[in-house]
């Protein structure tokens, strides 16, 4: 039996209602000890802020510094990832982290908080496309297009990413801070993409 092979992609876009912040602090010492008992004392005033936030992650980390190989003390981090749901909040969040004077902050990053319909919808339209493509072969052969008789996803399958990514800011809180509320950070537009292969039987 004669069959044609097509494969398909549609693509939806979403504005994005979660972002997510990465915040590193960070503290030295002469030893170890000392240096994480000073960024506890850092982190301190922001912990009660982000119980407020749902906390993806606590990283820790505690290394001694070297130089010439001479030990020059010691440093601490604690690296946290932020998600914020409730979009009004996150200026509010942003400034707050700043203020704190962390090492480093890079965000917001944009995500879905349920990208189940969009993807459903990505993944019709990339059928909807598999199946024009189909027809136009039959057409091109004078034949029928028959029923379908298998699909799948293609590699990747379904994915989606920020349209734009303009809307991410990284601060080096080295120097002065500057005023979060002037960078604009709204939510980016998400592309929701979805590709499949199908195959479909040719009838006379």
């Amino acid at each position: 039996m004669a069959e044609v092979v097509t494969k398909g992609t549609g693509e939806v876009e979403r504005t994005a209602d979660r972002a997510q912040v990465d915040v590193t602090f960070e503290a030295l010492g002469a030893e170890r000890s000392e240096a994480v008992s000073t960024l506890n004392q850092r982190i301190s005033a922001i912990e009660p802020l982000l119980t407020e936030f749902e906390v993806r992650s606590r990283q820790l980390s505690a290394h001694d510094n070297w130089d010439n190989n001479q030990r020059v003390g010691s440093r601490a981090s604690q690296q946290y990832v932020i998600w914020v749901k409730d979009l009004d909040r996150l200026d509010g969040l942003l400034a707050e982290l700043v203020q704190a004077e962390p090492s480093w902050i890079n965000g917001p990053s944009w995500t879905l908080v349920d990208d189940t319909e969009a993807i459903r919808e990505a993944q019709r339209e990339a059928v909807a496309d598999a199946l024009r493509r189909a027809e136009g072969y039959a057409s091109a052969l004078g034949r029928r297009l028959g029923p379908l008789l298998r699909i799948g996803d293609t590699e990747g399958g379904a994915h989606y990413q920020p349209r734009m990514m303009s809307g991410a800011a990284s601060f080096d809180m080295a120097g002065p801070a500057g005023m979060v509320d002037q960078l604009n950070l709204k939510a980016q537009q998400i592309t929701v993409s979805a590709s499949c292969t199908a195959a479909w039987s040719l009838l006379d």
